[in-house]
């Protein structure tokens, strides 16, 4: 795993448990908005976003292991 120094750190600190949070922080907020694009979409298009629904169920069904 590559280390990204911070500015703010001194150079012998590395900020792994910044940059964990951090990324998990921007993931939690992409997430959250990615839910809603959805929520939205299938709002706006039911048709679309129902077939859209039949087909990951068919792909879930169809998955081997």
């Amino acid at each position: 795993m590559a280390v990204v120094p911070d500015r703010n750190q001194p150079s012998g600190e590395p900020a792994l448990a910044e940059n964990d949070a951090e990324r998990r922080r921007r993931r939690a907020q992409f997430l959250r908005e990615l839910n809603e694009a959805k929520a939205l979409r299938e709002r706006v298009q039911p048709r679309r976003a129902r077939v859209a629904r039949m087909r990951q169920q068919m792909r879930m069904r169809t998955f081997r292991w």
